[in-house]
């Protein structure tokens, strides 16, 4: 049976962004807690912007081999915060903190998805992004083939998303959630309200596509 796919915004560091993902469908934002990112925010920062969503719209947020303490600071000033481990965090990293987490696999060539997610049973996802300099962010979309057929966890797709292609993506990956940032911005952690509505649409077609063929 078909279901909506989940959709999550990542990279967001004002206000009226945040307004204009959640009117535009978003079921998740990100907050990215790494230093090195153009998209930071501080833990109080993130805490404004996540006040500001409403019930059953999640916070995520992003961490790249952060220190005990930095995550610990987080979640406690965001009770409702998910995690997602997107640097070289081992299980025991990821499960430290007792709190719902995705993990994040940068894919390449040669890399074993399947062993990679049977080390993390107890992640909600496994969000799937490219392999770039750095962690993320980096706008490239991966060779969607790499992804093996029967992955043990939920999938989330990102890595250079755009309205433009995630409807090839969902067809060929039928990800649980599909993950944007760099597709729906007009310069690094600046959202553009059209393209977030275009890419929730998008979704949204997909899905109807995809229902229909199982129809």
């Amino acid at each position: 049976m078909n279901q909506r796919t989940r959709i999550k915004i990542c990279g967001l560091t004002r206000e009226a962004d945040v307004d204009a993902a959640i009117e535009a469908g978003a079921d998740a934002v990100g907050l990215v807690l790494y230093g090195k990112s153009p998209r930071h925010v501080s833990v109080d920062r993130a805490l404004e912007l996540s006040r500001r969503l409403p019930p059953f719209v999640t916070p995520v947020g992003l961490f790249v081999n952060a220190s005990t303490d930095e995550v610990a600071a987080a979640v406690a000033a965001i009770p409702h915060l998910v995690l997602q481990h997107h640097g070289d965090e081992t299980p025991a990293d990821c499960q430290r903190h007792a709190r719902p987490y995705l993990r994040a696999a940068r894919m390449a060539p040669g890399f074993d998805l399947l062993n990679f997610t049977v080390q993390y049973p107890d992640a909600l996802a496994i969000l799937l992004d490219a392999h770039v300099d750095g962690y993320g962010g980096g706008g490239k979309v991966f060779d969607w083939s790499l992804i093996p057929q029967s992955v043990p966890l939920p999938v989330v797709l990102s890595g250079g998303l755009h309205a433009g292609n995630v409807i090839e993506g969902m067809l060929r990956v039928r990800p649980w959630a599909v993950d944007v940032s760099s597709g729906v911005e007009s310069a690094k952690g600046i959202k553009d309200a059209a393209a977030m509505r275009r890419f929730c649409d998008a979704v949204r077609e997909a899905d109807a596509r995809i229902a229909a063929t199982e129809s």
